[in-house]
């Protein structure tokens, strides 16, 4: 029986140690791919949803305007709001690894949502707009966005949670470092939802 020499031995060892080091990186950073993508695509969805509320608010104050001409604070706030929230619907998604941006994006979208519940705690006062077919069929197109903005928010938090998870365990830690993946940012609550409103009697 022939003997191979030890040099021979040793670098099939190293060819197999660094086969298995180029296979397990592949895998991981593949995997993590994968995640980050995951990621994105929630945030598409996410944006989709702003911009179909963006889209439905002329309407809707139109349709009140023609009942509430006199409320010109309340349109005021609402189109400033619009006009902020406008040019932060499709951002890049690099504001989803830096914290300080993704809380002006959603301080900017929250503060679009609180302009148009002002907006719909005025029609309260009109019984003739709350009548109205066209600003009835808004209304529900408006409570149905905000719902699927909800649910688009949730699926984006726990896509991020997912992701992560798998960037922040080892020893898939060492390879997102060295790739250069980042952790994600979560969606908060507004500030008025964290605080119960009070009510007097």
């Amino acid at each position: 029986m022939k003997k191979f020499p030890k040099w021979l031995i040793a670098l099939i060892i190293i060819f197999v140690c660094l086969f298995g080091c180029y296979s397990c990186y592949k895998n991981t950073y593949n995997n993590l791919v994968q995640l980050d993508e995951n990621v994105t695509a929630q945030w598409a969805q996410v944006q989709n949803q702003y911009q179909r509320r963006l889209d439905l608010i002329p309407n809707l104050v139109a349709t009140v305007k023609g009942y509430a001409s006199h409320e010109s604070d309340v349109f005021k706030q609402v189109a400033e709001a619009r006009s902020s929230a406008g040019g932060q619907i499709n951002i890049s998604d690099d504001v989803l690894s830096d914290p300080q941006a993704f809380a002006r994006y959603q301080q900017v979208q929250d503060s679009l949502g609180s302009s148009l519940q002002r907006l719909l705690m005025v029609t309260e006062n009109y019984p003739q707009l709350k009548a109205d077919q066209n600003f009835l069929a808004l209304q529900d197109q408006l409570e149905g966005t905000e719902n699927r903005i909800t649910v688009e928010r949730q699926r984006y938090n726990e896509a991020a949670k997912t992701y992560n998870t798998k960037i922040r365990s080892f020893p898939t830690n060492i390879f997102a470092n060295i790739s250069g993946f980042e952790k994600k940012v979560y969606f908060n609550a507004s500030q008025e939802a964290q605080s119960a409103p009070k009510v007097e009697f």
